[in-house]
Protein backbone atom coordinates (compact mmCIF):
# COMPACT_ATOMS: atom_id res chain seq x y z
CA UNK A 1 0.00 0.00 0.00
CA UNK A 2 2.75 2.39 0.78
CA UNK A 3 4.36 1.83 -2.51
CA UNK A 4 0.79 2.43 -4.39
CA UNK A 5 0.64 6.14 -2.02
CA UNK A 6 4.09 7.22 -3.08
CA UNK A 7 3.09 6.64 -6.85
CA UNK A 8 0.54 8.74 -6.60
CA UNK A 9 2.55 11.09 -4.82
CA UNK A 10 4.89 10.82 -7.45
CA UNK A 11 2.20 11.06 -10.55
CA UNK A 12 0.60 14.28 -8.67
CA UNK A 13 4.19 15.61 -8.18
CA UNK A 14 5.15 15.42 -11.69
CA UNK A 15 1.99 16.56 -13.46
CA UNK A 16 1.53 19.73 -10.93
CA UNK A 17 5.00 20.98 -12.54
CA UNK A 18 3.90 20.87 -15.75
CA UNK A 19 6.48 21.71 -18.25
CA UNK A 20 9.22 21.82 -16.19
CA UNK A 21 11.14 24.45 -14.19
CA UNK A 22 12.99 26.11 -16.74
CA UNK A 23 9.66 26.61 -18.03
CA UNK A 24 7.97 28.13 -14.95
CA UNK A 25 10.92 30.44 -14.97
CA UNK A 26 10.31 31.61 -18.16
CA UNK A 27 6.87 32.33 -17.61
CA UNK A 28 7.34 34.16 -14.48
CA UNK A 29 10.12 36.33 -16.10
CA UNK A 30 7.32 37.37 -18.42
CA UNK A 31 5.38 38.58 -15.55
CA UNK A 32 2.94 35.96 -15.70
CA UNK A 33 1.84 33.54 -13.35
CA UNK A 34 1.57 30.19 -14.24
CA UNK A 35 -1.95 27.97 -14.78
CA UNK A 36 -2.26 26.80 -11.32
CA UNK A 37 -0.81 29.67 -9.69
CA UNK A 38 -3.93 31.70 -11.26
CA UNK A 39 -6.39 29.65 -9.98
CA UNK A 40 -4.57 29.15 -6.40
CA UNK A 41 -5.66 33.41 -6.79
CA UNK A 42 -9.25 33.11 -8.18
CA UNK A 43 -10.53 30.72 -6.04
CA UNK A 44 -10.64 30.55 -2.67
CA UNK A 45 -8.13 29.12 -0.35
CA UNK A 46 -7.89 25.48 -0.31
CA UNK A 47 -11.11 25.20 -2.44
CA UNK A 48 -9.92 23.94 -5.68
CA UNK A 49 -10.68 20.34 -6.64
CA UNK A 50 -8.91 19.23 -9.87
CA UNK A 51 -10.37 16.89 -12.44
CA UNK A 52 -8.51 15.27 -15.21
CA UNK A 53 -4.84 15.85 -13.86
CA UNK A 54 -3.13 12.64 -15.71
CA UNK A 55 -4.82 13.12 -19.19
CA UNK A 56 -2.51 12.71 -21.92
CA UNK A 57 -2.75 13.44 -25.50
CA UNK A 58 -2.78 10.34 -28.19
CA UNK A 59 -1.31 11.38 -31.14
CA UNK A 60 1.39 9.88 -32.51
CA UNK A 61 2.84 11.88 -35.53
CA UNK A 62 5.68 13.78 -35.83
CA UNK A 63 7.22 12.50 -32.91
CA UNK A 64 4.54 13.02 -30.24
CA UNK A 65 4.72 9.30 -28.91
CA UNK A 66 7.35 10.26 -26.80
CA UNK A 67 6.25 13.58 -25.91
CA UNK A 68 3.40 13.18 -23.25
CA UNK A 69 2.89 15.47 -20.33
CA UNK A 70 0.22 14.64 -17.46
CA UNK A 71 -2.16 17.13 -17.80
CA UNK A 72 -1.76 18.02 -21.52
CA UNK A 73 -1.36 21.99 -21.40
CA UNK A 74 -4.86 22.36 -19.51
CA UNK A 75 -5.94 22.88 -15.89
CA UNK A 76 -9.84 21.78 -15.04
CA UNK A 77 -12.15 21.91 -12.24
CA UNK A 78 -13.96 23.26 -9.80
CA UNK A 79 -13.74 25.47 -6.00
CA UNK A 80 -15.56 28.35 -5.05
CA UNK A 81 -15.38 32.45 -5.04
CA UNK A 82 -16.59 33.39 -1.45
CA UNK A 83 -18.38 30.21 -0.98
CA UNK A 84 -19.96 30.15 -4.20
CA UNK A 85 -19.32 27.46 -7.11
CA UNK A 86 -17.02 28.40 -10.07
CA UNK A 87 -15.85 25.99 -12.49
CA UNK A 88 -12.65 26.81 -13.86
CA UNK A 89 -9.93 25.77 -16.66
CA UNK A 90 -6.61 27.48 -17.22
CA UNK A 91 -4.72 26.97 -19.87
CA UNK A 92 -0.93 25.70 -19.30
CA UNK A 93 1.62 27.41 -21.41
CA UNK A 94 4.71 25.50 -20.30
CA UNK A 95 2.94 22.25 -21.78
CA UNK A 96 3.01 22.69 -25.59
CA UNK A 97 2.37 26.21 -24.98
CA UNK A 98 -0.70 25.70 -24.37
CA UNK A 99 -2.04 24.33 -27.52
CA UNK A 100 -5.19 22.89 -27.76
CA UNK A 101 -5.09 18.81 -28.50
CA UNK A 102 -7.69 16.29 -28.89
CA UNK A 103 -7.35 15.23 -24.98
CA UNK A 104 -7.24 19.21 -23.88
CA UNK A 105 -10.24 19.91 -25.55
CA UNK A 106 -11.54 16.96 -23.90
CA UNK A 107 -11.09 18.08 -20.74
CA UNK A 108 -12.50 21.40 -21.35
CA UNK A 109 -15.61 20.30 -22.48
CA UNK A 110 -15.78 17.87 -19.80
CA UNK A 111 -15.57 21.17 -17.25
CA UNK A 112 -18.04 22.72 -19.33
CA UNK A 113 -20.94 20.41 -19.66
CA UNK A 114 -20.51 19.96 -15.61
CA UNK A 115 -20.36 23.59 -15.28
CA UNK A 116 -23.95 23.55 -17.11
CA UNK A 117 -25.40 20.63 -15.48
CA UNK A 118 -24.79 21.79 -12.04
CA UNK A 119 -25.68 25.69 -12.83
CA UNK A 120 -22.61 27.31 -11.90
CA UNK A 121 -20.58 30.16 -13.61
CA UNK A 122 -16.99 29.01 -15.33
CA UNK A 123 -14.09 31.07 -15.78
CA UNK A 124 -11.81 30.31 -18.43
CA UNK A 125 -7.64 31.58 -18.59
CA UNK A 126 -6.39 31.72 -21.45
CA UNK A 127 -2.76 31.67 -22.55
CA UNK A 128 -2.15 29.72 -25.16
CA UNK A 129 -0.58 29.25 -29.09
CA UNK A 130 -3.76 27.67 -30.70
CA UNK A 131 -4.70 24.43 -31.94
CA UNK A 132 -1.65 21.60 -31.80
CA UNK A 133 -0.40 21.44 -35.57
CA UNK A 134 0.97 17.98 -35.09
CA UNK A 135 -2.76 16.93 -34.06
CA UNK A 136 -4.35 18.25 -37.50
CA UNK A 137 -8.37 18.06 -37.86
CA UNK A 138 -8.53 16.20 -34.59
CA UNK A 139 -7.42 19.38 -32.71
CA UNK A 140 -10.02 21.26 -34.80
CA UNK A 141 -12.91 18.87 -34.19
CA UNK A 142 -12.23 19.66 -30.27
CA UNK A 143 -12.43 23.32 -31.36
CA UNK A 144 -15.53 22.78 -32.81
CA UNK A 145 -16.89 21.16 -29.20
CA UNK A 146 -15.99 23.59 -27.26
CA UNK A 147 -17.63 26.28 -29.13
CA UNK A 148 -20.92 23.93 -29.36
CA UNK A 149 -20.98 24.26 -25.26
CA UNK A 150 -19.86 27.99 -25.00
CA UNK A 151 -23.26 28.10 -27.37
CA UNK A 152 -26.06 25.72 -25.67
CA UNK A 153 -24.56 27.47 -22.11
CA UNK A 154 -25.19 30.94 -23.18
CA UNK A 155 -27.97 33.00 -21.40
CA UNK A 156 -27.69 29.82 -19.35
CA UNK A 157 -24.85 30.50 -16.80
CA UNK A 158 -22.39 33.38 -16.88
CA UNK A 159 -19.13 32.69 -18.65
CA UNK A 160 -15.91 34.87 -18.04
CA UNK A 161 -12.53 34.64 -19.73
CA UNK A 162 -9.39 36.32 -19.03
CA UNK A 163 -6.88 36.33 -21.53
CA UNK A 164 -3.25 36.48 -19.38
CA UNK A 165 -0.88 35.78 -22.66
CA UNK A 166 -1.49 34.60 -26.34
CA UNK A 167 -4.95 33.57 -27.27
CA UNK A 168 -4.58 33.57 -31.52
CA UNK A 169 -6.46 31.25 -34.25
CA UNK A 170 -9.45 29.00 -32.90
CA UNK A 171 -8.90 30.43 -29.55
CA UNK A 172 -10.19 33.54 -29.74
CA UNK A 173 -13.64 32.21 -30.58
CA UNK A 174 -14.44 30.80 -27.52
CA UNK A 175 -14.35 33.33 -25.93
CA UNK A 176 -15.52 35.77 -28.44
CA UNK A 177 -18.68 33.74 -27.60
CA UNK A 178 -18.75 34.21 -23.91
CA UNK A 179 -19.98 36.87 -22.14
CA UNK A 180 -17.26 38.66 -21.26
CA UNK A 181 -13.48 39.08 -21.96
CA UNK A 182 -11.01 40.46 -19.76
CA UNK A 183 -7.51 41.44 -20.90
CA UNK A 184 -4.20 41.64 -19.23
CA UNK A 185 -2.06 44.98 -20.77
CA UNK A 186 1.53 44.11 -22.51
CA UNK A 187 1.20 40.22 -21.86
CA UNK A 188 -2.07 39.50 -23.42
CA UNK A 189 -3.32 39.49 -27.05
CA UNK A 190 -5.66 37.93 -29.22
CA UNK A 191 -6.15 37.88 -33.52
CA UNK A 192 -7.16 35.54 -35.50
CA UNK A 193 -3.70 35.73 -37.85
CA UNK A 194 -0.65 36.48 -36.17
CA UNK A 195 1.98 39.27 -37.76
CA UNK A 196 3.98 37.11 -39.67
CA UNK A 197 0.66 36.02 -41.66
CA UNK A 198 -0.43 39.45 -41.84
CA UNK A 199 2.56 40.52 -42.79
CA UNK A 200 2.73 37.64 -45.88
CA UNK A 201 -1.12 38.32 -46.54
CA UNK A 202 -1.69 41.91 -46.72
CA UNK A 203 2.21 43.43 -46.32
CA UNK A 204 1.30 45.46 -43.31
CA UNK A 205 3.81 45.18 -40.42
CA UNK A 206 2.48 45.04 -36.84
CA UNK A 207 3.38 43.91 -33.62
CA UNK A 208 1.21 41.64 -31.66
CA UNK A 209 0.50 44.74 -29.33
CA UNK A 210 -0.87 46.61 -32.47
CA UNK A 211 -2.30 43.83 -33.92
CA UNK A 212 -4.03 42.59 -31.13
CA UNK A 213 -2.96 43.90 -27.38
CA UNK A 214 -5.49 45.16 -24.62
CA UNK A 215 -4.89 48.95 -26.05
CA UNK A 216 -6.49 47.52 -29.34
CA UNK A 217 -9.36 45.43 -27.77
CA UNK A 218 -10.70 48.27 -25.10
CA UNK A 219 -10.69 51.05 -27.41
CA UNK A 220 -11.22 50.46 -31.13
CA UNK A 221 -12.36 46.53 -31.85
CA UNK A 222 -14.50 46.49 -27.81
CA UNK A 223 -13.58 42.95 -27.85
CA UNK A 224 -12.68 43.05 -24.72
CA UNK A 225 -14.56 44.29 -21.89
CA UNK A 226 -11.47 45.75 -19.59
CA UNK A 227 -7.98 45.78 -19.10
CA UNK A 228 -6.20 45.30 -15.69
CA UNK A 229 -2.15 46.11 -15.13
CA UNK A 230 -1.05 41.90 -14.51
CA UNK A 231 -2.37 38.85 -13.45
CA UNK A 232 -3.08 39.26 -9.92
CA UNK A 233 -5.15 42.50 -10.40
CA UNK A 234 -6.93 41.00 -13.51
CA UNK A 235 -7.90 37.44 -10.99
CA UNK A 236 -8.99 39.91 -7.96
CA UNK A 237 -11.07 41.76 -9.80
CA UNK A 238 -12.44 38.97 -11.56
CA UNK A 239 -13.47 37.50 -7.93
CA UNK A 240 -15.00 41.08 -7.95
CA UNK A 241 -16.94 40.63 -10.62
CA UNK A 242 -18.97 37.17 -9.72
CA UNK A 243 -19.57 38.14 -6.91
CA UNK A 244 -21.79 40.53 -8.19
CA UNK A 245 -23.43 37.79 -11.09
CA UNK A 246 -25.90 35.41 -9.97
CA UNK A 247 -25.27 31.88 -10.81
CA UNK A 248 -27.20 30.96 -13.49
CA UNK A 249 -30.36 32.32 -15.05
CA UNK A 250 -32.51 30.71 -12.18
CA UNK A 251 -30.87 32.15 -9.69
CA UNK A 252 -31.47 34.76 -6.99
CA UNK A 253 -29.93 37.63 -7.19
CA UNK A 254 -26.71 37.62 -5.40
CA UNK A 255 -27.52 39.89 -2.10
CA UNK A 256 -24.99 41.15 0.88
CA UNK A 257 -25.50 43.24 4.13
CA UNK A 258 -25.61 47.05 2.86
CA UNK A 259 -24.58 49.52 5.63
CA UNK A 260 -25.44 52.16 3.22
CA UNK A 261 -28.37 54.10 4.38
CA UNK A 262 -31.03 53.82 1.00
CA UNK A 263 -33.24 57.03 2.83
CA UNK A 264 -30.03 59.38 2.68
CA UNK A 265 -30.59 62.55 0.85
CA UNK A 266 -27.30 63.87 -0.96
CA UNK A 267 -27.83 67.91 -1.40
CA UNK A 268 -25.03 67.90 -3.41
CA UNK A 269 -27.04 66.10 -6.35
CA UNK A 270 -29.41 69.32 -6.23
CA UNK A 271 -26.25 70.94 -7.85
CA UNK A 272 -24.95 68.56 -10.79
CA UNK A 273 -26.66 69.72 -13.47
CA UNK A 274 -24.51 73.25 -14.65
CA UNK A 275 -27.04 75.94 -15.41
CA UNK A 276 -25.85 76.07 -18.85
CA UNK A 277 -27.76 73.32 -20.61
CA UNK A 278 -24.92 73.15 -22.92
CA UNK A 279 -22.18 73.01 -20.26
CA UNK A 280 -21.33 68.85 -19.39
CA UNK A 281 -20.99 66.99 -16.07
CA UNK A 282 -19.63 63.89 -14.85
CA UNK A 283 -22.69 61.51 -14.82
CA UNK A 284 -20.25 58.64 -12.98
CA UNK A 285 -21.14 61.55 -9.86
CA UNK A 286 -24.57 60.96 -10.05
CA UNK A 287 -23.98 56.88 -10.49
CA UNK A 288 -21.29 56.40 -7.73
CA UNK A 289 -24.18 58.80 -5.22
CA UNK A 290 -26.75 56.41 -5.92
CA UNK A 291 -24.87 52.93 -5.73
CA UNK A 292 -24.08 51.24 -2.34
CA UNK A 293 -20.90 52.57 -1.04
CA UNK A 294 -19.93 53.87 -4.24
CA UNK A 295 -19.00 50.54 -5.60
CA UNK A 296 -19.50 50.40 -9.21
CA UNK A 297 -17.88 47.61 -11.63
CA UNK A 298 -17.36 49.44 -15.29
CA UNK A 299 -17.77 47.09 -18.15
CA UNK A 300 -16.08 48.59 -21.37
CA UNK A 301 -14.93 51.71 -19.84
CA UNK A 302 -12.34 52.72 -22.12
CA UNK A 303 -14.74 52.38 -25.47
CA UNK A 304 -17.92 54.40 -26.61
CA UNK A 305 -16.89 56.15 -23.74
CA UNK A 306 -20.09 58.64 -24.40
CA UNK A 307 -21.98 55.89 -22.72
CA UNK A 308 -21.63 54.82 -19.55
CA UNK A 309 -22.23 50.66 -18.36
CA UNK A 310 -21.52 48.58 -15.55
CA UNK A 311 -22.53 46.93 -11.93
CA UNK A 312 -23.40 47.83 -9.08
CA UNK A 313 -25.69 46.69 -5.94
CA UNK A 314 -28.35 49.08 -4.41
CA UNK A 315 -29.59 47.74 -0.89
CA UNK A 316 -27.14 45.20 -0.93
CA UNK A 317 -28.78 43.60 -4.84
CA UNK A 318 -27.19 43.56 -7.83
CA UNK A 319 -27.73 45.94 -10.08
CA UNK A 320 -27.00 46.64 -13.99
CA UNK A 321 -26.50 51.01 -15.06
CA UNK A 322 -26.42 52.15 -18.44
CA UNK A 323 -25.80 55.78 -18.62
CA UNK A 324 -25.11 58.83 -20.95
CA UNK A 325 -22.13 60.70 -20.17
CA UNK A 326 -22.54 64.47 -21.00
CA UNK A 327 -18.33 64.56 -20.41
CA UNK A 328 -17.80 62.47 -23.74
CA UNK A 329 -19.41 63.61 -27.39
CA UNK A 330 -21.99 65.34 -24.79
CA UNK A 331 -23.71 61.73 -24.50
CA UNK A 332 -24.64 61.27 -27.70
CA UNK A 333 -26.03 58.18 -28.82
CA UNK A 334 -23.71 56.58 -32.42
CA UNK A 335 -23.12 53.25 -33.41
CA UNK A 336 -20.49 51.89 -30.50
CA UNK A 337 -22.14 53.43 -27.43
CA UNK A 338 -25.52 51.70 -29.15
CA UNK A 339 -23.78 48.38 -29.73
CA UNK A 340 -21.92 48.46 -26.24
CA UNK A 341 -25.54 49.31 -24.25
CA UNK A 342 -27.40 47.00 -25.98
CA UNK A 343 -25.20 44.20 -25.17
CA UNK A 344 -25.13 45.26 -21.51
CA UNK A 345 -28.64 45.30 -21.39
CA UNK A 346 -28.98 41.94 -23.16
CA UNK A 347 -26.81 39.96 -20.79
CA UNK A 348 -28.72 41.64 -17.42
CA UNK A 349 -31.88 40.12 -19.11
CA UNK A 350 -30.73 37.12 -19.38
CA UNK A 351 -29.56 36.47 -16.14
CA UNK A 352 -32.45 38.24 -14.25
CA UNK A 353 -30.66 41.88 -13.22
CA UNK A 354 -32.81 45.09 -13.00
CA UNK A 355 -31.55 47.88 -14.89
CA UNK A 356 -31.09 51.30 -13.82
CA UNK A 357 -30.87 54.13 -16.44
CA UNK A 358 -29.53 57.40 -16.15
CA UNK A 359 -30.39 59.84 -19.26
CA UNK A 360 -28.64 63.21 -20.87
CA UNK A 361 -29.21 62.45 -24.39
CA UNK A 362 -29.27 65.24 -27.34
CA UNK A 363 -30.01 62.60 -29.68
CA UNK A 364 -28.19 60.08 -32.06
CA UNK A 365 -24.81 61.05 -34.06
CA UNK A 366 -25.43 62.75 -37.02
CA UNK A 367 -23.02 62.84 -40.41
CA UNK A 368 -21.99 60.86 -42.75
CA UNK A 369 -19.97 58.22 -41.32
CA UNK A 370 -22.43 57.17 -38.75
CA UNK A 371 -25.20 56.94 -41.71
CA UNK A 372 -22.95 54.66 -43.83
CA UNK A 373 -21.63 52.53 -40.50
CA UNK A 374 -24.97 51.47 -39.46
CA UNK A 375 -26.34 53.61 -37.02
CA UNK A 376 -29.65 52.87 -38.38
CA UNK A 377 -28.84 49.45 -37.24
CA UNK A 378 -26.94 49.63 -34.37
CA UNK A 379 -29.57 52.41 -32.56
CA UNK A 380 -31.59 49.58 -33.69
CA UNK A 381 -30.02 47.52 -31.57
CA UNK A 382 -30.35 48.81 -28.27
CA UNK A 383 -34.15 49.67 -28.82
CA UNK A 384 -34.81 45.75 -29.68
CA UNK A 385 -32.24 45.31 -26.47
CA UNK A 386 -34.37 47.20 -23.84
CA UNK A 387 -37.80 46.52 -25.57
CA UNK A 388 -37.32 43.23 -25.19
CA UNK A 389 -36.17 43.25 -21.59
CA UNK A 390 -38.50 41.40 -18.98
CA UNK A 391 -36.17 42.55 -15.94
CA UNK A 392 -37.02 45.62 -13.72
CA UNK A 393 -36.11 49.04 -16.12
CA UNK A 394 -36.26 51.98 -13.58
CA UNK A 395 -35.42 55.26 -15.58
CA UNK A 396 -34.39 58.73 -14.08
CA UNK A 397 -33.70 61.36 -16.86
CA UNK A 398 -31.99 64.27 -15.59
CA UNK A 399 -31.28 66.98 -18.29
CA UNK A 400 -31.61 66.19 -22.39
CA UNK A 401 -34.13 63.58 -23.78
CA UNK A 402 -34.15 64.45 -27.19
CA UNK A 403 -36.25 62.53 -30.36
CA UNK A 404 -35.55 59.23 -31.16
CA UNK A 405 -33.23 59.03 -28.28
CA UNK A 406 -35.63 59.59 -25.45
CA UNK A 407 -37.61 56.48 -26.93
CA UNK A 408 -34.60 54.50 -27.36
CA UNK A 409 -33.13 54.60 -23.30
CA UNK A 410 -35.55 53.30 -21.62
CA UNK A 411 -38.64 54.99 -21.88
CA UNK A 412 -42.25 54.28 -20.49
CA UNK A 413 -43.43 53.74 -24.20
CA UNK A 414 -40.76 50.34 -24.57
CA UNK A 415 -41.27 48.76 -21.55
CA UNK A 416 -40.06 51.40 -18.24
CA UNK A 417 -41.55 50.28 -15.42
CA UNK A 418 -40.58 53.16 -13.55
CA UNK A 419 -39.84 56.53 -15.09
CA UNK A 420 -38.81 59.18 -12.81
CA UNK A 421 -37.15 62.58 -14.17
CA UNK A 422 -35.36 65.79 -12.81
CA UNK A 423 -36.73 69.03 -12.73
CA UNK A 424 -33.81 69.97 -14.84
CA UNK A 425 -35.17 67.62 -17.65
CA UNK A 426 -36.14 68.36 -21.26
CA UNK A 427 -38.13 66.11 -23.11
CA UNK A 428 -38.98 67.23 -26.79
CA UNK A 429 -38.07 66.52 -30.11
CA UNK A 430 -34.71 68.23 -30.32
CA UNK A 431 -33.67 71.01 -28.49
CA UNK A 432 -35.25 74.64 -28.56
CA UNK A 433 -33.20 76.03 -31.16
CA UNK A 434 -33.29 73.78 -34.00
CA UNK A 435 -37.01 73.55 -32.96
CA UNK A 436 -37.47 77.28 -33.52
CA UNK A 437 -35.22 77.28 -36.59
CA UNK A 438 -37.45 74.50 -37.99
CA UNK A 439 -40.95 76.16 -36.80
CA UNK A 440 -40.11 80.01 -37.46
CA UNK A 441 -38.11 79.61 -40.87
CA UNK A 442 -39.94 83.37 -41.43
CA UNK A 443 -38.21 84.75 -38.39
CA UNK A 444 -34.37 83.91 -38.97
CA UNK A 445 -33.61 87.08 -40.68
CA UNK A 446 -34.45 89.06 -37.43
CA UNK A 447 -32.36 87.72 -34.18
CA UNK A 448 -34.71 89.18 -31.52
CA UNK A 449 -37.41 87.36 -33.03
CA UNK A 450 -35.66 84.07 -33.30
CA UNK A 451 -34.62 84.19 -29.84
CA UNK A 452 -38.22 84.95 -28.52
CA UNK A 453 -39.28 82.23 -30.08
CA UNK A 454 -36.76 79.87 -28.63
CA UNK A 455 -37.87 80.86 -25.29
CA UNK A 456 -41.36 80.18 -26.21
CA UNK A 457 -40.28 76.51 -27.15
CA UNK A 458 -37.92 76.44 -23.98
CA UNK A 459 -40.93 77.51 -21.83
CA UNK A 460 -42.98 75.06 -23.28
CA UNK A 461 -40.98 71.69 -23.77
CA UNK A 462 -37.70 72.26 -22.26
CA UNK A 463 -39.05 70.66 -19.02
CA UNK A 464 -39.88 67.25 -18.02
CA UNK A 465 -43.97 68.47 -16.86
CA UNK A 466 -45.28 67.94 -20.40
CA UNK A 467 -44.50 64.21 -20.59
CA UNK A 468 -45.84 64.46 -16.86
CA UNK A 469 -49.09 65.50 -18.09
CA UNK A 470 -49.26 62.29 -20.20
CA UNK A 471 -47.79 59.88 -17.79
CA UNK A 472 -44.88 59.24 -19.56
CA UNK A 473 -42.84 60.33 -16.34
CA UNK A 474 -44.29 58.71 -13.44
CA UNK A 475 -42.91 61.57 -11.10
CA UNK A 476 -40.54 64.56 -10.96
CA UNK A 477 -38.12 64.09 -8.04
CA UNK A 478 -35.90 66.03 -6.21
CA UNK A 479 -31.92 65.13 -7.32
CA UNK A 480 -30.80 64.69 -3.72
CA UNK A 481 -34.03 62.08 -3.29
CA UNK A 482 -32.69 59.87 -6.51
CA UNK A 483 -31.18 56.81 -4.32
CA UNK A 484 -34.13 57.02 -2.08
CA UNK A 485 -36.44 56.68 -5.21
CA UNK A 486 -34.57 54.08 -6.94
CA UNK A 487 -34.24 52.22 -4.06
CA UNK A 488 -38.04 51.87 -3.48
CA UNK A 489 -38.48 51.17 -7.34
CA UNK A 490 -36.52 48.18 -6.95
CA UNK A 491 -37.98 47.08 -3.93
CA UNK A 492 -41.25 47.13 -5.63
CA UNK A 493 -40.21 45.57 -8.39
CA UNK A 494 -38.95 42.72 -6.66
CA UNK A 495 -41.17 40.24 -7.97
CA UNK A 496 -41.92 41.91 -11.29
CA UNK A 497 -42.95 38.80 -13.29
CA UNK A 498 -43.70 39.32 -17.57
CA UNK A 499 -43.42 37.17 -19.88
CA UNK A 500 -42.89 37.15 -24.06
CA UNK A 501 -44.40 36.01 -26.47
CA UNK A 502 -43.38 32.09 -27.41
CA UNK A 503 -41.26 32.24 -30.30
CA UNK A 504 -37.86 29.86 -31.22
CA UNK A 505 -35.52 32.66 -30.62
CA UNK A 506 -35.68 36.39 -31.84
CA UNK A 507 -34.52 37.86 -34.93
CA UNK A 508 -32.01 41.41 -33.28
CA UNK A 509 -30.91 43.36 -35.41
CA UNK A 510 -27.61 42.25 -35.63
Amino acid sequence: MKDVLEELDRRRDAARIGGGQRRIEAQHAKGKLTARERIAVLLDEGSFEEFDMFVQHRATDFGMADQKISGDGVVTGWGTVNGRVIFVFAKDFTVFGGSLSEAHAEKMVKIQDMALKNRAPIIGLFDAGGARIQEGVAALGGYGEVFERNVRASGVIPQISLIMGPCAGGDVYSPAMTDFIFMVRDTSYMYVTGPDVVKTVTNETVTHEQLGGASIHTTKSSIADGAFENDIEALVEMRRLIDLLPSNNQADLPEIECHHDAEAIDKSLDTLIPDNANKPYDMKELILKTLDEGDFFEIQGAHAKNIITGFGRVEGRTVGVVANQPMVLAGVLDSDASRKAARFVRFCDCFNIPILTFVDVPGFLPGTAQEYGGLIKHGAKLLFAYTQATVPKITVITRKAYGGAYDVMASKHIGGDINYAWPTAEIAVMGAKGAAEILYRSDLADPERIAVRIKEYETRFANPFVAAERGYIDEVIFPHSTRRRVARALRLLRNKHMEQPWKKHDNIPL
